[in-house]
């Protein structure tokens, strides 16, 4: 049974990230976003961080814009960045990390459109809550001929939910707590079940809440410890920059192959563990930033697009 699951999920992983679907499909939308927006996310993004850094005044919501960020950001900065990019350089060569850097840099207008849409067709639940997303804006936006897709979006992301946004990430703890402290993998999912649901239970505000004090400090530490990785190894740093530029167009993929086919590999793994890491296009992102205290879409935009940017 196991076996059949497996051989079912590789093969609707390998139809879905495959040359001819998500990969071209997020990457044209990002690059159409990019050039229709005149390039705005990348030229406001000095303006993205004083909206971010300035104060949140009176409006509709349930969580400050920064806070809507932070629970945008709960979600990327971590697993994605560690094991998504070791998986990348392992199947798609050094030039993996490249692809991931140019599917940020037109990723940054997908998140803003996300973010535009969740707040301009966002609604008020039975509880008075503003709740937005993709399911609110394919219904308010597209009409409700297709309504069927928002439904489609809310089943496909909960199930994603379990996968990427649980499993990936209670795996990759378990197991590191496994290898250096000895830590029965059992316990830890316990435990971090019993912390997960103490906070999700409290509903958006309390996520919100505990993240804003998480992710800041999650972030500082991360790069730190980034920091005294790079300080070590800092005579390295050149030649590893070098390998990156020419492997992304060379094809020394890591798997090995054929000139083309290496390329391809190094696009295709960057690429989609680019779009694991910052959650660019998957319209989870758009959850969180359409409870933001807002009135206006664009602010949120602009504040959205840089959980793209701080993540990859």
């Amino acid at each position: 049974m196991y076996d059949m699951l497996q051989t079912a999920a590789s093969a609707v992983s390998s139809f879905v990230w495959g040359e001819f679907l998500l990969i071209p499909l997020l990457s044209a939308v990002g690059v159409y976003l990019t050039l229709g927006l005149r390039c705005t996310p990348w030229l406001k993004l000095r303006a993205s961080f004083r909206l971010l850094l300035g104060k949140s005044g009176d409006a509709n919501g349930e969580i400050s814009p920064r806070h809507a960020l932070m629970t945008a950001l709960s979600a990327t900065v971590g697993t994605g960045n560690i094991a998504g990019v070791a998986t990348a350089i392992y199947l798609g060569g050094p030039g993996a990390i490249f692809w991931m850097w140019i599917i940020a840099l037109f990723g940054m207008a997908t998140k803003y459109a996300e973010a535009v849409l969740a707040i301009k067709f966002r609604e008020v639940d039975k509880r008075g809550q503003f709740v937005g997303g993709p399911m609110y804006y394919i219904k308010n936006g597209l009409g409700v001929r297709w309504r069927w897709m928002g439904v489609a979006f809310a089943l496909f992301g909960t199930i994603a939910a379990f996968g990427i946004g649980n499993m990936v990430q209670s795996n990759s703890v378990a197991d590191a707590l496994a290898t250096t402290f000895e830590v029965e993998k059992m316990h830890t999912g316990i435990a971090m079940a019993v912390l997960v649901g103490v906070v999700i239970l409290g509903g958006i505000r309390r996520i919100a809440d505990v993240v804003s004090k998480l992710v800041p400090a999650m972030a500082i530490a991360y790069v730190f410890c980034t920091l005294c990785i790079l300080a070590n190894y800092h005579a390295s740093i050149p030649a590893a920059l070098q390998m990156i530029f020419t492997s992304a167009f060379n094809g020394s993929a890591a798997t090995g192959g054929f000139l083309g086919a290496s390329i391809w590999m190094a696009i295709r793994f960057g690429v989609a563990r680019g779009i694991f890491s910052n959650e660019s296009g998957l319209g989870s992102a758009a959850i969180a930033h359409g409870a933001a205290k807002t009135n206006s879409p664009v602010e949120q935009g602009l504040i959205a697009m840089l959980g793209t940017f701080i993540d990859t």
